[in-house]
């Protein structure tokens, strides 16, 4: 089983910036890909962005260019550096895990959906 902990979110004017922290404990060893998702109020929960064990990285079209996810691998965290930020980027953001990308893509995840941590923008 593994837990991952999402922090680092707040409210920021438009253009703004944050970086997002998914801290992961257990069985972290295991986990092949990483991925930040995204629900907006209303809205189905999105991937927004995946990495794997190699560094290599996806994103959604509605965050590429302005959005990068990178990991340290000694600390068992995931981050995602969000700049050029919009109103519509306002969500409540997650992060979760999986033995591959195609795993986060088809909902096939080894940790349970935490609290996840709001991110608003906002002017």
């Amino acid at each position: 089983q593994v837990q991952l902990v999402e922090s680092g979110g707040g409210m920021v004017q438009p253009g703004g910036s944050l970086r997002l922290s998914c801290a992961a404990s257990g069985s972290s060893f295991s986990i092949n890909a990483v991925g930040w998702y995204r629900q907006a109020p209303g809205k189905q929960r999105d991937l927004v962005a995946t990495i794997t064990r190699d560094g290599s990285t996806t994103y959604a079209d509605a965050v590429k260019g302005r959005f990068t996810i990178s990991r340290d691998n000694a600390k068992n965290t995931v981050y995602l550096q969000m700049n050029s930020l919009k109103p519509e980027d306002t969500a409540v953001y997650y992060c979760n895990a999986g033995v591959s990308r195609l795993a986060l893509v088809g909902g096939i995840l080894q940790g349970s959906w935490g609290q996840g941590t709001q991110v608003t923008v906002s002017s």
